[in-house]
């Protein structure tokens, strides 16, 4: 049996997609988070390794069935690895991962929220979802994330409320919003284990550009802030690579988010149909992907960080990128 390796992982998440047969095509198993947003998605597991892959049919990666519950991702008539299919629980095996505001007031240019003015979830609808996915028996643990709908204070202060209700169920909860003033003491003190604030592009002077009217400074303030009030090993921020960044800038951020005590998330970009032709984005070679994934874990490694302690959220999930102490 093939089993998925660090190489073939990082091959798989640089393809981004592969094209199903009909009968293995998911309903309802539409993402409503970050730039992925709106896309249909399955979650392929060989060995200890899970991989987030878009179904599309133009895919040079094709899955077929094998005998039982066994099924194979062919490349050029070649198989590449095989495994499973992993039914999400919401969003992702194993948690309920929700979305709560789904439409934002930025404009982030990778980014496809903005673009599809989706709904906003009421606390007790997030509480009805989240008691659905805990009578499964498979939930261990809750990740909210949220677009911004009126204001960033708005959010955390709706976030906040829904963290109370979900402190019934006994899983650690995960928070990925926009920061606020105060956000980390209201959020904390809501009920939040982990928190992740995305600083997604390192280089400033393209930031300026790709995010207009957010503060890269702002985000690293409270990514700070959120180290003293969380803890080691609790606090989170996406990266996303392929947007033209400076190779220096990129590697410098990297190692000033781990010196803060703050896990990267190094997230290939996802050039979404409906952003396309805004800004550069290119899927990064599985080289860099793994080249990348090494600096980071060297340097969570060398200021005593450990990523296979996240108990919520990307880290935890691992289908979307390379993380170090459980890929590598």
């Amino acid at each position: 049996m093939k089993m998925m390796d660090l190489k073939t992982k990082a091959r798989l998440i640089s393809a981004g997609s592969v094209e199903l047969p009909e009968v293995f095509r998911p309903s309802g198993l539409v993402s409503t988070a970050g730039p992925g947003a709106g896309e249909t998605n399955v979650f392929f597991k060989s060995g200890d390794r899970r991989v987030r892959l878009s179904v599309a049919e133009s895919s040079p990666l094709k899955l077929v069935e094998l005998v039982g519950r066994e099924v194979a991702i062919i490349e050029d008539g070649v198989e590449v690895a095989r495994g499973v299919l992993e039914r999400p629980l919401l969003h992702c095996p194993r948690q309920a991962y929700i979305t709560v505001s789904e439409r934002c007031i930025y404009d982030c240019k990778f980014c496809a929220v903005p673009k599809l003015s989706g709904g906003v979830k009421s606390k007790e609808r997030v509480e009805r979802m989240v008691a659905e996915a805990w009578d499964t028996g498979e939930l261990e643990a809750i990740s909210l994330t949220s677009g911004v709908e009126r204001s960033p204070e708005e959010e955390v202060t709706r976030v906040a409320e829904i963290i109370k209700s979900l402190r019934k169920f006994d899983v650690p909860i995960g928070v990925s919003v926009t920061p606020a003033p105060g956000s980390n003491k209201i959020l904390k003190a809501a009920g939040a284990d982990e928190i992740k604030y995305n600083v997604e592009c390192l280089d400033p002077d393209l930031f300026e550009r790709i995010c207009p009217g957010v503060s890269l400074e702002k985000i690293k303030t409270a990514l700070r802030d959120a180290v003293d009030k969380f803890g080691e090993n609790r606090v989170f921020s996406n990266v996303i690579i392929g947007l033209g960044e400076s190779e220096v800038a990129l590697r410098d951020g990297i190692k000033e988010l781990a010196e803060m005590g703050v896990l990267p998330v190094i997230r290939a970009v996802y050039p979404h149909p409906l952003r396309k032709g805004e800004i550069e984005m290119v899927r990064p070679t599985p080289e860099r992907l793994i080249e990348l994934a090494r600096l980071t874990r060297n340097l969570l490694d060398e200021h005593g960080l450990r990523g296979d302690l996240a108990e919520t959220g990307c880290y935890r999930c691992t289908g979307c990128d390379l993380v170090p102490h459980r890929d590598l």
